[in-house]
């Protein structure tokens, strides 16, 4: 049985790894966002290489074997769906839902997080937006563009949030910057660093900064 910090280290390799595909994750990188010293990072690391859940390169990184690509998607299906249904279910706010998933993930059984999914009928994404691993492991993996890069006079619906503070969720709701949710972007100033969008059920316009449109998932 993996312990708490063998699961939560598997699962943040798997989401470091999908932000740069291809590449191993460094020991710095992983280490700040673990929250631990690289020297810390490091020895888990090897101990997790030991059992085979991990790949070692030393003074390289490192990349989850397929046992720990497993057990990753398994806790990201259990921390999304308990996401899906606190907020669902609960009625949390979705910027609260992250920090008390985080704690449930590992304790709830398995038996607990099927009938999540069957009460909540098998969704597909989690509040934020992003895709829900089935109990088969397998996982959508649909391409999306950061709202920085869509072009002037665009249309474009909101997929993803790619954030879990708290603050940033709840200014993108008082927004109406939700998955699902449609706009267009009405001008585009790079010089400035500035991205303004109107949104098509009211008409409300508002302007963002380009490190907040980084966040902003789009199709």
């Amino acid at each position: 049985m993996p312990t708490r910090t063998v699961e939560q280290y598997v699962k943040t390799l798997y989401l470091l790894e999908h932000l740069k595909p291809g590449n191993v994750v460094q020991m710095k990188t992983l280490s700040e966002t673990m929250e631990v010293t690289p020297g810390s990072a490091t020895a888990m690391v090897k101990h997790l290489h030991e059992v085979g859940l991990i790949t070692y390169y030393p003074r390289k990184g490192a990349e989850l074997t397929e046992a720990g690509r497993r057990l990753a998607l398994r806790m990201i299906r259990r921390h999304r769906l308990i996401e899906t249904f606190l907020e669902r279910v609960l009625g949390y706010d979705w910027s609260e839902v992250h920090l008390e998933a985080e704690e449930l993930e590992h304790a709830v059984s398995e038996t607990f997080i099927e009938r999540v999914d069957t009460l909540l009928e098998s969704p597909r994404i989690d509040p934020h937006g992003d895709p829900i691993p089935r109990a088969d492991g397998t996982i959508d993996a649909p391409h999306f563009l950061p709202l920085s890069e869509v072009p002037h006079g665009a249309e474009f619906e909101v997929a993803r949030i790619g954030s879990d503070d708290g603050d940033f969720l709840t200014l993108m709701k008082d927004r109406g910057i939700v998955p699902g949710a449609r706009f267009v972007l009405t001008e585009k100033n790079e010089t400035a660093g500035i991205i303004s969008v109107r949104a098509e059920e009211t008409g409300v316009s508002f302007t963002l900064g380009y490190d907040l449109g980084q966040k902003i998932l789009v199709r």
